[in-house]
Order: structure tokens, then sequence, then C-alpha cells
């Protein structure tokens, strides 16, 4: 199959632990190479790449997979996407190669929102969008911008989408569920609507704006779906993640505007929280962009709260971001506008620590009069003090705190080691394992031997020769997989075999878990045969066991006889 010749030929040229490596830092430890798993929220590295084998295994949460299955994971792409950027790397074409897309039990949904941002997005451009028009030309947002972030507007009759989505034959079920429509009328009305976007760029809500007064909330948002959740939402995430890779560094910001405005400057590199809270999922999505994080939050007093809190969050992940502050109660887009990107560049040149900018918030809030107040706030900057690494910098912070308040070096670095040891301390505890799934040695032999069918040719031999049974439907589906597979190609390479299982959902979730296990890459024929043996003694226990469940509803003394004439001779090996 030619589609199957270019795709092996795809990902024999790629080195999986390159492609890793320029994702997340990778150590070599013997054989394999080692980082921490961007799946999970892991501090330890617990992720395994194979270069002999091409795959990554993550011994804590899992993941499994060869270079496709990462960057699937990882871009939030499908395996089409994936293989288009690893044949651009190695100079494969792929004029001719069709790839048959994976379904989703979403996919009617994202077909829905993408007519109705169509839909929206011509209605903004009619004579019933041009007040809408004006409004957006009076925040200095022309056609090209419009253009660029697909923003539409919703009209003031309350049933059009709706008409027109059920001409599609599109059910008035699914548009009151994923938040489109109420019954017959439309969701959004009369406001300007910007498309909301997944990490993968498809079109999964809406958020509409009002632009003339009314008594209406200014936002509102689709509500949650499955494929909608503001927790795991960042917007502009899936342009931002292109422009961070050049930039190395992402900017947090509060709104849609703030990120629209900042586009217009040529600076791409940002997501907007939806919110001005961060969740951990949120958090998990800006460690996979960079660790470099810029927060560039309002500037006002419930801004600067927000910094702090989302600051926070980002400490407690281990990262320390830094903070675009901005005076004045300016937000991005009002500063942008005002000062222009010459001043907006120098302010991201000028970025503070976090741990700087807390200070400097915290300063701005003391009574210098209250001893008591000043004491506070040198035992508050101590503690941040406690959480930065760099010693040059916690040495410059106590000089600064020793001149400015007249207080002795030796007393503060004492009081700082004390705030440095309850840190340590706190640091000390038992991580949590998530709950490793157990398996009976029925089921380790029976992996075992899948497993080693993927090694060697004897085992796949051997198990046609014996006919052996798996009793899981879904391992017989597997072991049939590997030798069909094995007679077509005449070797199996696990990462190339992984490409094969890839539409196979149920066969390829048991390979993952086939994978994660810790086997040997070689065992003896004699290790094979024990592990045939298990699942042999197995199948006969099962078969008695039936056999005993037959004889026990039977009530003819003669066919009683003859299920016990067969359990008997099951029971000597006959």
């Amino acid at each position: 199959m030619q589609e199957n010749g270019v795709i092996q030929e795809v990902r024999s040229k790629v080195d999986i632990v390159d492609v890793i490596g320029e994702k997340i830092p990778l150590v070599q430890k013997g054989k394999n190479f080692f980082g921490v798993c961007p799946f999970h929220d892991d501090t330890n590295p617990s992720m395994s790449v194979s270069r002999e084998k091409q795959i990554y295994t993550c011994f804590s949460c899992h993941a499994t997979g060869n270079v496709f299955q990462f960057l699937m994971d990882y871009e939030h792409i499908d395996f089409r996407s994936a293989l288009e950027i690893l044949a651009n790397r190695v100079g494969v074409p792929l004029s001719n190669i069709k790839v048959k897309k994976q379904s989703s039990a979403y996919d009617e949904w994202y077909d829905i929102y993408r007519l109705s941002a169509k839909y929206f997005q011509n209605n903004i451009n009619t004579s019933q969008g041009k007040k809408a028009r004006a409004y957006l030309a009076s925040r200095q947002l022309g056609e090209e911008v419009i253009k660029e972030f697909e923003i539409g507007l919703s009209l003031a009759n309350s049933d059009d989408l709706t008409k027109l989505l059920t001409q599609k034959n599109y059910s008035l079920t699914t548009l009151n569920k994923i938040g489109l429509s109420a019954d017959r009328r439309d969701a959004f009305i009369d406001r300007i609507m910007f498309p909301l976007y997944d990490v993968a760029g498809r079109i999964v809500g809406f958020s509409g704006r009002i632009y003339e007064k009314t008594g209406a909330n200014k936002y509102l948002n689709t509500k949650e779906t499955p494929i909608f959740k503001k927790g795991l939402t960042l917007y502009h995430y899936h342009v931002a993640k292109e422009e961070t890779r050049v930039q190395k560094q992402v900017i947090v910001m509060e709104g849609f505007m703030d990120v629209i405005r900042a586009s217009t400057i040529g600076i791409r590199n940002t997501v907007a929280l939806m919110g001005t809270a961060m969740t951990d999922d949120q958090v998990q999505l800006l460690k996979r962009l960079s660790p470099s994080i810029l927060l560039c939050l309002d500037g006002d007093a419930p801004g600067k709260k927000a910094t702090l809190a989302v600051g926070e969050h980002l400490m407690q992940a281990g990262i320390e971001p830094k903070v675009i502050a901005l005076d004045h109660d300016y937000d991005p887009d009002s500063y942008i506008l005002e000062f222009g990107k010459e001043r907006f560049q120098s302010l991201i040149d000028q970025a503070l620590h976090f741990s700087d900018y807390k200070i400097k918030v915290l300063k701005d809030q003391v009574n210098f009069k209250s001893d008591e107040e000043k004491a506070n706030y040198i035992n508050q900057v101590l503690a941040e003090a406690g959480k930065i690494e760099d010693p040059i910098r916690v040495e410059i912070m106590l000089k600064t705190l020793a001149k400015e308040f007249d207080i002795g070096y030796n007393t503060l670095e004492k009081r700082f080691q004390e705030f440095k040891e309850q840190k340590t301390l706190s640091k000390i505890q038992i991580p949590e394992k998530p709950a490793k799934k157990k398996y009976d040695k029925y089921q380790k032999a029976i992996m075992a031997i899948l497993y080693y069918m993927l090694q060697d040719s004897f085992v796949i031999d051997q198990y046609e020769k014996e006919g052996l049974y798996f009793p899981d439907e879904k391992c017989r589906f597997l072991a049939s997989e590997i030798s069909y597979y094995y007679k077509k190609y005449g070797t199996i390479v696990i990462a190339d075999f992984y490409t094969y299982l890839q539409d196979k959902t149920e066969l390829l979730a048991l390979f993952n878990e086939i994978l994660a296990q810790s086997f040997e890459d070689e065992v003896s024929k004699d290790t094979i045969f024990d592990y045939f043996k298990v699942v042999r003694a197995y199948n006969l226990n099962l078969e008695m066991k039936r056999l005993q469940g037959m004889m026990e509803k039977e009530v003819d003394p003669l066919e009683q006889a003859k299920i016990a004439e067969r359990i008997r001779k099951l029971r000597i090996g006959n």
C-alpha cells in the first residue's frame, strides 16, 4: 500500500528523540532518554523515550506512542497534520497521499459551529451589520482585523440562525444542547460574535458582546459542552503556539480585545484567559507553549489582584512568570492605543520577575509610619526571597532591604534562612502515584505473548501452530493483526505497527497497555513456552467451569455422565 510505505518512510527518517527533545528537555540514562511528561502534572522525569524502538512511555500516566502520536497529543492535532509536519521536516512529498480522517463523536458539532461562524461573518458585512462595524471602527478595529479573527454578528431577529441550521437538517435537540438555540429561538441576539477555538484551532463555541447600550451582560458565552470548557480553553492558543516558538515566550492577557489589539501591532504570541482565574489545565497548556510566561493583565486594582493570583498559581506549578506592569488603570488594549508599539514593547523587555512585582505591590500598600506594618512587609519580602533559586537576586534583595530600613544584613540573612528552611520542609512530602492497573498471572501471560509476537517471528509461528486461544476478544484481534502485519511486510517495527493501528481505537488502547509494561526485550524460548502453558491452563480451567455449570443444570443422568467423562479427560490432559 503506497500510503503506508510513505508513512513508514517519514517515520523512519525522523528520530523521536530529536522531536520530543525540541518540546521537553531530555537527559540520557543508559539506552533511553528521560524527561518530564507533558501529559500530566509531572515534576520528576517519568517519560522514557527509546531511540532503538522509536517510542515513548510515561511510567506514571502511561502515555505511550510513536512520534506521530506524540505530536498529535502534544499539539492537539489529527494524524494527517502530524504526518504533514514530519514529512515537511524530512522532505518527503505527500501530494498523492490520502489519509483517512479520524471520525469523532462530535464531528457534527464542529460542522455546526463552523457553519454558524460563516453565518455570523456574513451578517456583519451586510447592511444589518452597519452599526456593529461602526462600533468596531470606533475601537479602531478595521476590516482586516474583523476578517483575521473571524468576528461576526448575530442578528436582532430571534430565530434566523436556528431556521438556517434546521433547514440544513440539524436537529433542534442538538442546537439546544450545544448552546446555539433555546427551543426555536437563537441563543445569541444582536451581539458581536467572537469564535472560540480549541487548541487544535476548531471552533467550539462563541462569545457574544453587546455593542449598543442595553441592560444585558456585556459578554455572553456558549454554555459549556463536552468540547468547550472555559477551564480548558485559552483564547488565541491555536495561533500563539506557532508564534511562541519564534518568540520563545508567551504573554497571558485578560480579554479578547487585548489579544486582538496586540495582534494589530504584530505581537501574536498572546493568549487570553476565559475570566481572570487560571485553572490547572490552563497552566499545563501554558507549560507546553513555553517555560517563559509573561503576565499582562489589567493595571487597575482588580487586575493587580488577578495578576498576583495567577502568578502564585504558576509559581506552585514550578514556573516563575514575569509581569508586564501597566500603570494608571490601563488594560493592554487601551495602553497600546494610547502609546503605541514601541512603548508596549519596552514594557515587555522590562518585564519584572513575579517576586519583584509582588514585592512592589505589597510595598504600595504599606504605611511606613507604622513599625508593625514595616516589620510585616520585611517578613513578606524575605518569604518571597525564599522562593527564588538565583542566589545573586536574593543577595541584592537582602542588601536593598538592609539599606532601605537600616537593618543589619546578618539579621535579615538569619531570618531569610528560617523562611528557606520552612520552604524546604513544606516540600518534603510523599507524592501521590496514580493507581496502577493490576493484572492477574493469566492476563500478564497473554500480554507477554502479544509483546513477544512483536519482537520475534518464532512466537507468531508458535501461536499459530498451537492455535492458542485468548479468552479476551481484543487480545485475539490484536494477535490476528500482528500475524497479518508480519505476513504482509515480513518484519515488525513497533513504531510503524503503532501507526498501522491508528484508526483501530480499542486495539491501540490495548497496545498502549502492553507497551507500558516492563517486559525484558529478550527472553528464552523456555520462558515463552511457560507463558503458553499459563494461558492453556487458564483456558482449561474456564472450560471445566463451563462443563461443571452444564452438569449442574442437566437433569438427564446419562447426559450428566457424558459431561462428567469430558471433565475427567480434561483433568488428565486428554
